[in-house]
């Protein structure tokens, strides 16, 4: 009967580490896209600061700032 539970045990802990392995990978593949898409955005969104929002002399985190403040204070 313990050769039986043995067996069990050795197809348990083999499921568990493929489940484990099959995660791991999607997690990480999903946290590459999503890294890719949000500074794709980032690049986008400080492109557009910087091209239409800036003013004389300030930076894009400046105006980044200025603005942010401007819409809390509404």
């Amino acid at each position: 009967m313990s050769n039986l539970r043995e067996t069990n045990k050795k197809f348990e802990n083999a499921v568990v580490d493929a489940y484990q392995k099959v995660e791991n990978a999607v997690t990480g593949t999903y946290q590459k896209v999503e890294d890719a898409v949000t500074g794709a955005y980032q690049t986008v969104e400080d492109k557009f600061v910087e091209r239409f929002l800036t003013e004389e002399g300030e930076t894009v985190e400046q105006a980044k700032s200025r603005l942010k403040g401007q819409e809390e204070s509404k």
